[in-house]
């Protein structure tokens, strides 16, 4: 069931898997996606290895506030927010939890509001696991393909955003597993009526931009780190998975053949095995 709180002066949609009185474990998703992008069979196995699972909409996606006065983002023009801002939501949603701190799963977009959360909330993170994410958008810049994919313009109604996504992963996803048709348009059809807004994605695709790199300050980070990672990404090139890892002190990479910018359920069990491994050592 979708719960909404106010958080950082937006509203913020989530929802729970597992019991309260597991590991607590926060899932961000990436640019432009919603909570549901973080399947429920994923989120359960993650609350069979120990987990209080919490998955939420960030701004300017599904069921969260949209900042729908801030426009879009011209070519070379200003951000309204930054990935700062995304950090102080997600700080937000954990008060307004009760949470004191938490294991912080991002993927993308959320692999770098994660980060960014390690480096300047580091009591707030009991350890972190970064996916298919970078240090900095000029470590790893995509391929021409995916750029094109990034660029494409918004599809006028439901049935082109199904479209648009087979299209997509057929580009963006893991060409050594099988692409789940079925799934990927039933999710797009979900999404796009959760909150199909090309504007925000532009906006949060804006606030990487404007966010400076981590590298240097991912150096301080002094909790157990995680990084996953495909080594057939097109969108955020494995080079950027190695230069998170590379960043932090102790961080363990995993890497995977055949995986691109998509969770491949295939290998939903060894993402869960390894988030609470990490977590579990964390806790000890």
């Amino acid at each position: 069931m979708t719960t909404r709180v106010r958080a950082n002066g937006i509203e913020i949609a989530y929802e729970t898997f597992g019991s309260p009185g597991d590991r607590p474990l926060l899932l961000i998703m990436g640019l432009g996606a919603q909570m549901i992008h973080w399947d429920e069979e994923f989120c359960e196995l993650l609350a069979e290895r120990g987990h209080h699972v919490v998955r939420f909409d960030n701004r300017d996606a599904g069921e969260s506030t949209h900042l729908d006065d801030a426009g879009t983002p011209s070519s070379g023009g200003g951000s309204p927010y930054r990935l700062g801002d995304m950090v102080d939501d997600t700080a937000g949603l954990l008060d307004a939890l009760g949470w004191e701190s938490a294991h912080v799963v991002g993927a993308s977009i959320g692999g770098m509001i994660a980060q960014e959360m390690a480096i300047g909330h580091p009591r707030r993170v009991r350890s972190l696991t970064s996916i298919m994410s970078t240090p900095g958008h000029a470590v790893a810049p995509p391929t021409e393909a995916a750029m094109a994919v990034l660029m494409a313009p918004p599809p006028p109604d439901r049935e082109a955003a199904i479209r648009q996504a087979l299209s997509t992963w057929e580009t963006l996803g893991s060409p050594g597993y099988p692409m789940d048709r079925e799934r990927i348009a039933r999710i797009a059809g979900l999404g796009y009526d959760r909150g199909h807004d090309p504007a925000g994605t532009a906006r949060q695709l804006a606030a990487i931009m404007a966010s400076g790199d981590r590298t240097a300050l991912l150096g301080e980070v002094t909790v157990p780190v995680l990084v996953l990672h495909g080594e057939a990404d097109q969108l955020i090139p494995v080079a950027g998975g190695i230069a998170t890892a590379d960043a932090i002190p102790g961080a363990e990479l995993v890497t995977f053949p055949g995986m691109g910018h998509d969770l491949p359920r295939p290998l939903w069990p060894d993402f869960a095995d390894a988030i609470g491994e990490l977590t579990a050592s964390a806790e000890r």
